[in-house]
C-alpha cells in the first residue's frame, strides 16, 4: 500500500483542492506538460477511448487526443475545463470528481489521473474507475515532480513548498479492484526563466491557499534564491529538471466473471 508521498487529512485535502477552482489560464500557462513517452507507456494496444480524471486544463488530456483516442475529461473546476475546451475542443468535458465521474459504466479502455490522485479518496476513486473501465482496462496515475536529487532543485522545492515530491519508496494507494501495479520513470528538463519559476510557485496549492504575508515570504525567498544566491539574471533560460512517474494497473477480473 502507500508509502511516502504527501499525507493530508480529508479536510485539509479538500481545502487545498478548492484552491484550484479558478485561475485556469494561469495554471495552463505556467505548469509543465508531460513527456510523450508517459502516454505511450500507459496506453495499451488497441485502446480506443480514455477518461482523464482531474484533467485540469488538459495538460495530459492533449497527449491522449494526439494518440487518436476518444477522450472524456472530468474535473471539479468549470474554469479549468473551459481552458481545456479551448485547446481540446473535441473532448467531452464533464464537471465531476474521480469519486463521482458522471461517466457511463464499462465505457473506457484507459483512465488517467495526472497530478491529481493525491486530491482523491483512493478507495472510492478506485471503485468508480473500475466501474467506468472495460474488462482488462488500464488505470494510470501520473505525477510530474521536481527532480530533488539535484541539490539546487531540492532547495527550490522547499522554498516553493512543493509537497508532491515523493519519497523513493512511494507507491500509490489503489483499491482491490486493480492488480499488476507497475511504474515507469522519465527524467527530462523544462526550459524556464526565473520569472517562470516564480509564476510556477504561484500556481501551487500552498501559495493559492496562503494569506498575503505567507505569499510575500514565498516570493521574497524565491527572488533572493534565484537572483542573489544562484546569480541568475532576469530572462536567463534555465533547465529545470523534472521526473515524471507514472503508475499503471489493470482492472482485476471480478468474481463470477466480467459484467
Amino acid at each position: 500500500m502507500a508509502r511516502g508521498g504527501p499525507k493530508l487529512h480529508h479536510g485539509r485535502r479538500q481545502e487545498l483542492g478548492q484552491s484550484f477552482q479558478d485561475g485556469g489560464e494561469h495554471y495552463h500557462r505556467v505548469r509543465p506538460g508531460y513527456p510523450e513517452d508517459s502516454a505511450d507507456w500507459l496506453i495499451p494496444a488497441g485502446a480506443r477511448s480514455a477518461a482523464d480524471l482531474g484533467a485540469g486544463t488538459g495538460k495530459f488530456t492533449a497527449l491522449l487526443v494526439d494518440r487518436g483516442l476518444e477522450v472524456s475529461a472530468v474535473d471539479p473546476s468549470r474554469d479549468m475545463l473551459e481552458q481545456l475546451g479551448r485547446d481540446c475542443p473535441a473532448v467531452h468535458a464533464v464537471v465531476g470528481t474521480a469519486e463521482e465521474t458522471g461517466l457511463p459504466s464499462a465505457a473506457f479502455d484507459v483512465v488517467s489521473v495526472a497530478q491529481a490522485w493525491h486530491w482523491c479518496d483512493p478507495l472510492r476513486a478506485s471503485t468508480e474507475i473500475s466501474r467506468i473501465l472495460r474488462p482488462h482496462g488500464v488505470v494510470g496515475l501520473i505525477w510530474n515532480q521536481l527532480d530533488t536529487s539535484v541539490p539546487w532543485v531540492h532547495r527550490l522545492s522547499r522554498i516553493m513548498h512543493a509537497g508532491d515530491v515523493h519519497k523513493p519508496d512511494f507507491r500509490p494507494r489503489i483499491g482491490p479492484e486493480f492488480t499488476s501495479l507497475e511504474s515507469h520513470l522519465t527524467r527530462w528538463e523544462d526550459p524556464v526563466t526565473p520569472d517562470d519559476i516564480l509564476e510556477l510557485a504561484k500556481s501551487r496549492s500552498y501559495y493559492l491557499a496562503a494569506n498575503d504575508a505567507t505569499r510575500a515570504k514565498v516570493t521574497g525567498n524565491l527572488t533572493w534564491y534565484l537572483h542573489e544566491h544562484l546569480g541568475h539574471a532576469d530572462g536567463e533560460l534555465l533547465q529545470l529538471p523534472y521526473l515524471t512517474q507514472i503508475w499503471r494497473a489493470v482492472r482485476a477480473e471480478r468474481r463470477g466473471g466480467s459484467r
